[in-house]
């Protein structure tokens, strides 16, 4: 797929990860339509990006009928949907037996029901509306790639909830992409490391250069345009599909 191409809904689409994608599709000649829950991010992301190249739609990925109306209306902006990249995610951080007692079980779930449901209703939702594209080359009708972690792998102390919404985003890779094929839409999932995202922008500096140092090479945190290159670059190989792809430095997690 060609990114000059690319109509794309991004999750997460106003900060961090999904706003470095959709950057990086707007500057190659594609639209997106931006999904998230900040008004006041989103409109400063659709000011940056050109009213013309993006629009901002309030959505909460866990709510079906607004993911599905959404979808709707960012079909209509964008003249077609042919990707969806969800970035969407809380950290969801708490042992299961806190100081305060055990982890509320509500807690455990909103965060299942953020990062793996959510990304689940994205890409049902926009599978229905991609399956009747008229295809590409090899039979292409789009494109849906997930945000996993590397916690999915090797999840810390205190990400009991984190770590199992991500494995089951891994997990759930694969038989996406045999059942869509047949449809002609390819899944793929990023499983990005320790990155630079507003979230480790406020630790503390020496908080910072520790988890650089954790990296084996290069030995520093992750750039979201490299998330973007990534995500671009599986749009434009035809032949990936199904597989959850590291982009860590060499990182492995440890126990905390």
């Amino acid at each position: 797929m060609q990114l000059n191409a690319v109509r794309a809904v991004v999750t997460g689409g106003v900060s961090g990860l999904g706003l470095a994608v959709a950057r990086h599709l707007v500057a190659h000649g594609g639209k997106v339509s931006l999904f998230d829950v900040n008004d006041d991010k989103g409109a400063a992301a659709v000011e940056s990006l050109g009213a013309s190249n993006a629009r901002y739609f309030r959505t909460d990925v866990t709510d079906e009928g607004s993911v599905a109306d959404n979808i709707d209306a960012a079909s209509e902006f964008l003249g077609g949907l042919n990707v969806a990249i969800s970035c969407a995610g809380i950290l969801g951080a708490g042992r299961m037996l806190g100081k305060d007692g055990p982890m509320p079980l509500k807690q455990f779930a909103g965060t299942v029901m953020v990062n793996l449901v959510g990304s689940f209703n994205v890409a049902k939702a926009a599978a229905a509306r991609m399956q009747h594209n008229e295809p590409g080359d090899d039979g292409e009708r789009g494109v849906i790639i997930n945000t996993a972690s590397v916690a999915a792998y090797e999840g810390q102390i205190g990400q009991a909830a984190y770590s199992a919404s991500k494995a089951g985003v891994v997990g759930m890779t694969l038989p996406m992409a045999r059942e869509l094929a047949r449809f002609g839409i390819r899944v793929m999932t990023i499983a990005p490391g320790i990155f630079w995202t507003p979230m480790v922008d406020g630790m503390p500096e020496a908080v910072q250069q520790s988890l650089a140092a954790s990296i084996p090479f290069p030995s520093r945190l992750g750039k979201p345009e490299e998330f973007a290159d990534l995500a671009a670059y599986i749009l434009g190989n035809p032949y990936l599909n199904g597989e959850t792809i590291r982009l860590d430095g060499a990182t492995r997690l440890a126990a905390k």
